[in-house]
């Protein structure tokens, strides 16, 4: 009988790649802060560095689609080992580069090996994870890729100012290593596992695997379509929010801070006001209960709240950081804590931190009911194959938006000075959220068919196998 493992070993399982997930992200995460550093240690624009990070996240959702496919056949816990293995040697080679030539070349296979975190991460978890829990869960694992890349931000000023922009890269690739020590004890759960239709199957393993002609089918399932297109327009938008550090730092430089505390300041800030993703749990946990009413719930409630992105961000850019009162050149506690004074006292600065705190919330509904959904409409065998792709165009897009923000940044700061080139960039990148609305509606049309062709699928392979 397929059971879900209890006990410790689930909830440490769970955990790391839990842990794991925010551990991707935190790379991601390091370059934005340091985008000033490492191009004056470079001797390159900065507007180049878009590339770079647009480079790992392209490469690593490219190479998930791979991983996917291998965790879909084969054994999960030894291509982890393998990937995290890559990725950790490869960041730490990027903490040796000496031209902008090396960055861009170690960062592709950090890419690579950083592929096999979310791909194989989903595929265990949602063979772990019972489905009325499913979208809690998937908000926790959602929510800890947004701790990893504000760790990551803040982290990275705050090392870099005492150690330089190279230790950052490699305090993560050890961080890796260690991640490597700790899969050995893992167990790899029975593929699925946690699906309620076989629960009454008289075997000791899921034995359907995915085929080369099976791609075919996840690709052209309406619900898969329509998520893979709500997540490419909704993260040409995401990407372009990398950038926001680089924004707070421009407003607080031209108020006549030095450069080192105008970064400090501004990744306290980008931290502090995506506290709104906090949220997360509750979204996903929502889904779980109006999903119960009606199977087009999951993507209603997210596309109607992802709505209010646009006109929450584009209010955060344009309002000014005016009468902040910082230690400049002070050290990075001193600075936090008047950050925090100002978010209480500073009229300005506390407009921006609620609506950014509203912005990052409702953003934050998007991935645990985008994760749910993706499960929910495709077999087990199919789902990291399936997650794999839709993470693909996801990162595609954020590469583009990333990489297009670097562009049209250039563009735009031919006939505006900083801080408003980077406001009125980032205002143009905010409308692909309305296609990506759109999508979510269409998601809802579909899901409900697809949804119950699943379940049929998996309670007739139960009676074959009883």
């Amino acid at each position: 009988m397929i059971k879900s493992k209890a006990g410790l070993s689930t909830i440490f399982t769970v955990f790391i790649f839990i842990a794991l997930a925010s551990l991707e992200y935190a790379v991601i995460g390091l370059f934005p802060p340091l985008f000033s550093s490492i191009s004056k240690s470079l001797n390159v624009h900065i507007s180049v560095m878009g590339s770079v990070s647009a480079v790992t996240i392209l490469f690593t959702a490219l190479s998930s689609i791979v991983w996917g496919y291998l965790a879909d056949k084969g054994n999960r816990k030894r291509l982890i080992i393998i990937g995290t293995l890559i990725w950790s040697l490869f960041l730490f080679l990027t903490s040796l580069s000496q031209s902008y030539f090396h960055l861009v070349i170690f960062q592709i296979f950090t890419g690579l090996g950083l592929g096999c975190n979310s791909s194989i991460g989903f595929s265990v978890l949602t063979d772990y994870v019972p489905k009325k829990f499913l979208g809690t869960i998937m908000s926790l694992w959602g929510l800890s890729q947004g701790f990893g890349c504000i760790a990551g931000s803040i982290m990275a000023p705050i090392v870099s100012s005492k150690l330089g922009w190279r230790m950052p890269f490699v305090i993560i690739s050890f961080l890796g290593v260690f991640f490597i020590f700790l899969y050995f004890f893992v167990n790899e759960p029975v593929k699925g596992a946690a699906e309620p239709e076989l629960t009454g199957a008289k075997f000791d393993s899921y034995n359907y695997n995915i085929s080369l002609s099976s791609i075919k089918n996840i690709l052209t399932k309406k619900s898969n379509f329509w998520l893979m297109i709500q997540g490419f327009f909704l993260n040409i938008t995401l990407g372009t929010l990398l950038w926001l550090p680089t924004l707070y730092a421009s407003k607080i430089e031209s108020q006549g801070y030095s450069e080192e505390t105008s970064i400090i300041a501004a990744s306290y800030f980008y931290a502090i006001f995506q506290l709104g993703g906090l949220s997360s749990t509750y979204f996903g946990y929502l889904g779980d209960k109006l999903q119960k009413k009606t199977l087009r719930a999951r993507a209603l409630l997210a596309g109607s709240l992802i709505f209010f992105i646009m006109p929450l961000y584009i209010s955060v850019f344009i309002i000014p950081l005016r009468n902040l009162n910082l230690p400049d050149k002070g050290s990075s506690v001193s600075i936090l804590l008047s950050l925090l004074g100002q978010v209480i006292l500073n009229p300005w600065v506390l407009s921006v931190f609620l609506l950014s705190v509203l912005a990052s919330a409702v953003q934050s509904a998007n991935i645990p009911n985008w994760l749910a959904l993706i499960t929910d409409v495709n077999l087990p065998e199919h789902r990291a194959t399936s997650f794999s792709i839709s993470n693909f165009i996801n990162g595609l897009a954020r590469s583009c938006g990333n990489a297009f923000m670097g562009i049209a940044l250039g563009i735009v700061s031919h006939y505006f000075n900083e801080p408003y080139n980077y406001i009125i960039t980032m205002i143009i990148f905010q409308l692909f959220v309305i296609p990506s609305v759109i999508a979510y509606y269409k998601v809802s049309k579909n899901s409900k068919r697809d949804i119950t062709e699943v379940r049929s699928t998996l309670r007739k392979r139960a009676k074959n196998m009883e």
